[in-house]
């Protein structure tokens, strides 16, 4: 009589335990292939002298009077706002950046590492349109936001909740980055970015974090990494700068990424399109540590050659793969951790285009060893649009590459060979004990890539990779459920934005 409860309860139990909300995070991926050397010593060192004769002999704009004040007081040749940086002095300013740091998310499960053999994944940054859930191409809401924020807090391999997923245009530009950062901080329990379109909307975001972290952690610890981009050609503009400035004197991380698009703000040439762009990072980073001596930085850059045919933007060329393998050769020279992009596209829809760009690139990315992938799922159309059913498609194979870079298992090799042995010639495996033990975890299985007989497929609503993305999504934001908040933190958080928007002009001025 007394086992029956038991029983229940065991049924119970397990029931609730299928059932149960949970939210499933891969640590830091620690790559276990070797990456890809391109060049050889001989052509690192051209790229880096050709670099290095940038800085010197043509030199780069700061357009910023303290950073014209600060590489004064550091010896280097300022002419109106044009600098000409000598490459002794370069190269002992870069040598004070951290070769790697630890990026602390608000729930230290989803904590990571950056540099060395560590690769985290962000997503997609920046885009005013959203392609959403009715194949309708539109401006993005705050609401569009807080649901991408929803999808990579529950993506496995999306290490970071991101930035500016998509514009939030429905909400005024001087209060925007209120809006942003609370959702990113309240959606999520991953690290996230700060605002970066001005010192006043980085220092902000700095109030911000304290709040999350404590005003301790936060001067101790890299609780952000943000990202500043260079206006190739060669110039460092003041906002960008104010927000480096901001970061770099909190100790805080930011991706310093040149925005190179090949043949129009550089020479139509793969290998000195990288050593411009070698110039504006270094220059960059070096400038990071004028203001603050030691703090984190990451070699950047965005890559895209342009299409002579049309000027826009191309993805998943075999040009973009070469500099991205000889970028990754110049940050390991300088041992500096670096910032490649993703999953880039110039289609519009999910479709071959959109798969075909996004793996090429990525591919040569993990090969090429780089720390951090931003854009890494739902860019499409050059970035203009953030796409929902991309986003998880592109998750899904952040997992896959996720798997393939650590690299093949040996650990059961022997009882494999003993499963051999058991079935003999003849035979086969499905039924086999080493079979039963290690089906669920010997092969990756995705998800949303359809690999059932076509008369399942066609049972099933014959559904495309699109609509079964779009149908995961769904199902997805309807399981969601908030990571919770330290007592008192998400009041703090809503009476600081309150304050802070009340302060804040609707209008741009």
């Amino acid at each position: 009589m007394s086992e029956a409860p038991m029983r229940r309860g065991g049924r119970d139990a397990r029931r609730a335990e299928r059932t149960a909300f949970t939210v499933r995070a891969l640590p830091t991926l620690i790559r276990k292939v070797p990456v890809y050397e391109m060049l050889d010593e001989e052509g690192v060192e051209r790229l880096h002298q050709a670099s290095m004769a940038v800085l010197e002999d043509i030199g780069i704009d700061f357009r910023d009077p303290e950073a014209l004040s600060l590489w004064r007081a550091a010896g280097a040749k300022v002419a109106g706002q044009r600098v000409h940086l000598e490459r002794g002095l370069v190269l002992d300013l870069v040598g004070k950046t951290p070769e790697r740091y630890t990026l602390h998310a608000r729930n230290p499960e989803r904590t990571v590492e950056v540099g060395g053999e560590a690769t985290i994944f962000a997503p997609t940054y920046g885009s005013p349109f959203v392609l959403d859930l009715d194949d309708q191409r539109r401006y993005g809401t705050l609401a569009d936001l807080e649901d991408f924020c929803k999808l990579a807090y529950l993506s496995p391999a999306m290490h970071m909740t991101g930035g500016i997923v998509c514009e939030p245009v429905d909400v005024p530009v001087p209060r925007r980055h209120l809006a942003i950062l609370k959702a990113l901080i309240t959606h999520s329990d991953k690290p996230f970015m700060g605002a970066v379109t001005s010192a006043e909307r980085a220092e902000d975001s700095l109030s911000l974090a304290r709040i999350v972290f404590g005003d301790d952690f936060v001067a101790r610890n890299t609780v952000m990494t943000s990202v500043v981009n260079c206006n190739s050609p060669l110039v460092w503009d003041a906002t960008m700068l104010d927000a480096l400035k901001v970061y770099a004197r909190a100790g805080q991380a930011v991706l310093v990424s040149p925005f190179v698009l090949g043949g129009a703000s550089t020479p139509a040439s793969a290998a000195a399109s990288v050593a411009q762009l070698n110039a504006e990072a270094l220059a960059g980073i070096a400038f990071a540590q004028l203001v603050r001596p030691g703090a984190p930085m990451v070699y950047g850059q965005f890559l895209a050659p342009v299409s002579m045919r049309s000027g826009a933007p191309m993805a998943g060329t075999p040009e973009i793969c070469w500099m991205n393998y000889m970028v990754g050769q110049l940050a390991r020279r300088y041992r500096l951790p670096w910032r490649s992009s993703g999953m880039t596209t110039g289609a519009k829809v999910v479709d071959a285009q959109a798969a075909y760009e996004s793996i090429m690139t990525l591919h040569s990315v993990m090969l090429a060893g780089a720390n951090v992938v931003l854009h890494a799922a739902g860019w499409l159309e050059g970035g203009l649009t953030a796409s929902f059913a991309k986003f998880v498609l592109d998750c899904e194979q952040m997992e896959m590459v996720y798997r393939f870079a650590q690299g093949p298992d040996f650990t059961d090799l022997d009882e494999a060979l003993a499963a051999i042995a058991e079935v003999g010639p003849g035979g086969h495996f499905l039924g086999a004990a080493h079979t039963r033990e290690h089906f669920q975890s010997a092969f990756f299985m995705p998800e949303l890539m359809d690999n059932a007989p076509f008369e399942q497929w066609e049972a099933e609503g014959a559904r495309d990779a699109n609509a079964r993305a779009k149908a995961k999504v769904r199902e997805m934001l309807a399981a969601y459920q908030p990571p919770s908040l330290a007592p008192g933190v998400a009041e703090a958080l809503e009476d600081f934005v309150r304050r802070r928007t009340k302060a804040l002009p609707e209008g741009v001025t």
